[in-house]
């Protein structure tokens, strides 16, 4: 006869700490719980995977709310810079996390489709138009639309 080995409140307290560190690296990937559920069921996501290193991200950082932070700081990191990651990336950029930022978005300057450049020696918004001639702009500031770079 075998005897099952029964688990204490506290290692059942720390499964659910790490089923919350992997449910939230999942959340943050952009996946429900029903999604991560079905995915699960159908083996696209090995769910066990995730484990170790969530309960070692726990350990590292002390709790699940810190785990959480060091999460949302890499993924922000990692999507403003169109990077894949991984809880062993909030692993590795543990000692980083204080100097992770989002990549900022730069944008430029247009009018009417046209793009603009700053002088700083003549302090003015100049056009540039179709034929490369440099207008000097002489409109509102409010009429400047930023657009992003891609």
């Amino acid at each position: 006869m075998v005897k099952k080995k029964e688990k204490t409140k506290k290692q059942i307290q720390e499964e659910t700490n790490i089923q919350q560190i992997v449910n939230h690296y999942f959340y943050s990937k952009g996946l429900s719980l029903d999604k991560i559920k079905d995915d699960a069921k159908k083996k696209k996501i090995i769910y066990s995977r995730f484990t170790r290193p969530a309960k070692q991200l726990l350990e590292l950082s002390g709790s699940v709310k810190e785990s959480k932070k060091a999460i949302n700081i890499v993924s922000k990191w990692a999507k403003s810079r169109k990077l894949d990651y991984t809880i062993e990336t909030v692993l590795k950029k543990w000692l980083e996390l204080d100097k992770l930022k989002p990549k900022e978005i730069k944008k430029k300057p247009y009018y009417r489709g046209d793009p603009m450049i700053w002088s700083e020696v003549k302090k003015k918004w100049y056009v540039i138009n179709d034929d490369g001639d440099w207008l000097e702009f002489v409109g509102e500031e409010s009429d400047i639309k930023w657009k992003k770079i891609k």
